[in-house]
C-alpha cells in the first residue's frame, strides 16, 4: 500500500493503523502505557510553561504523522516535540520535523522501536528519539551524531537532559512510578 492509499483508505473501527514497510495492525496500549506517556507529557508541558520560547508543539499518537516516502511508511509517535512553526503548504507532514519523538515500548512493538523505527527517524531528519521500556525500566535515548545515532542507557533515580530541550530534567522515576 503507498502513503496516498493509506491517507485515503477506510479502517475498521475498533483499531489502530500504521503504515510500516506494509500495513500493520497497531493494538491499542495497555493502561501501563497510556499512564508512562501521560507522565512524560505532564512534565514536557511544565518544560513548556517554563520555556515558551522554546517548544512550538507536543504532540501524541493521532496528533501528528511522520511520512517517510522511500519507506511508504507513516508514523505516529507516541510523543512529539516541535520546536519550529508547521511549514506552510497541504504536505506539511512530509516536511515538518519533530526534534523529538518517544516511543513507548509495547509487547507488540518491541521490533518497530528498537529495529525499524531509529533508522526511519534518522534519516527523516529527527534529533532524538527515547525509547522508553516499562518493562526493562530504563530510557534509550538515541542522540544524532555525525549522521548517526549516539546511545545513552538511562534507569531511575537518574534525570534525563538534553541539548534538545535546554534545562529539562526528566524524572525518569517518576515516568516509571506512574504505570505501578
Amino acid at each position: 500500500m503507498t502513503l496516498d492509499e493509506f491517507e485515503h483508505a477506510e479502517a475498521a473501527e475498533g483499531y489502530l493503523y500504521e503504515l510500516s514497510r506494509g500495513l500493520t495492525v497497531v493494538d491499542v496500549p495497555d493502561p501501563m502505557h497510556g499512564l508512562m506517556t501521560d507522565e512524560i507529557r505532564s512534565q514536557l508541558y511544565a518544560y513548556r510553561s517554563a520555556h515558551r520560547d522554546v517548544i512550538r508543539f507536543i504532540a501524541a499518537g493521532s496528533d501528528c504523522k511522520i511520512l517517510l516516502t522511500i519507506e511508504q511508511s507513516e508514523r505516529h509517535p507516541d510523543v512529539a516535540v516541535y520546536k519550529t512553526a508547521r511549514p506552510q503548504g497541504d504536505d506539511f507532514w512530509a516536511h515538518w520535523v519533530p526534534e523529538l519523538v518517544i516511543e513507548i515500548v509495547s509487547p507488540i512493538s518491541i521490533h518497530r522501536d528498537y529495529e525499524l523505527k531509529p533508522d526511519e527517524y534518522l534519516r527523516f531528519g529527527i534529533s532524538e528519539y527515547w525509547i522508553v521500556d516499562g518493562q526493562r525500566e530504563e530510557i534509550l535515548v538515541l542522540s544524532r551524531s555525525a549522521g548517526d545515532w549516539k546511545r545513552r542507557t538511562l534507569k531511575p533515580g537518574e534525570k534525563l537532559t538534553t541539548w534538545v530541550l535546554p534545562g529539562l530534567e526528566l524524572d525518569i522515576a517518576a515516568v516509571f512510578a506512574a504505570a505501578k
